[in-house]
């Protein structure tokens, strides 16, 4: 059957490998040959323990799961692979989804506007009134997008106030 590697893994520093860990010894995996993966460095050094001339496959592997053996050239065990990537892919989406959604609800409430504008109502008037000078930039401190993007806000607020 070859030699056993084991790898447990958990999502964050804090939390205990030890249950994965008994579980990987009582299938027979020596100690020395448990690989932790905390923040990626299990991954590393399971790729470290890689001898000279030897192989590390990631198709072909078979997988100890709770005393059950899944052989990938097994068509049930083919699918039960299949299964698990596509719920891999599932939650690696979730949040994207959510972010999505979130922001289409803030948009729909008016609640997604962007910035506060970078002047208060009377400098956007002053910048307005000097919008012909080449000033504008060193009297406000502000950048060339602002000079020309305060000209149209005001038009726009005060054509909807009127």
């Amino acid at each position: 059957m070859g030699e056993l590697i084991g790898h447990a893994r958990c999502s964050t520093v804090a939390q205990d490998l030890t249950s994965q860990r008994e579980i990987l010894a009582s299938l027979g995996v020596a100690e020395d040959r448990i690989y932790l993966d905390k923040d990626l460095t299990g991954t590393d050094r399971a790729l470290a323990a890689v001898r000279s001339g030897g192989t590390l496959v990631t198709h072909g592997v078979r997988l100890s799961q709770g005393g059950s053996i899944y052989d990938p050239a097994d068509p049930m065990s083919k699918m039960f692979f299949n299964m698990l990537a596509v719920f891999a892919e599932f939650e690696a989406d979730l949040p994207r989804m959510r972010t999505r959604e979130g922001m289409s609800i803030a948009r729909s409430r008016s609640r997604l506007e962007g910035p506060a504008p970078e002047l208060t109502t009377r400098q956007q008037a002053e910048l307005v009134r000097m919008h012909s000078s080449g000033e504008l930039m060193e009297v406000f401190a502000v950048g060339r997008a602002t000079v020309y993007r305060v000209p149209d806000r005001v038009a726009t607020a005060a054509a909807e106030g009127a």
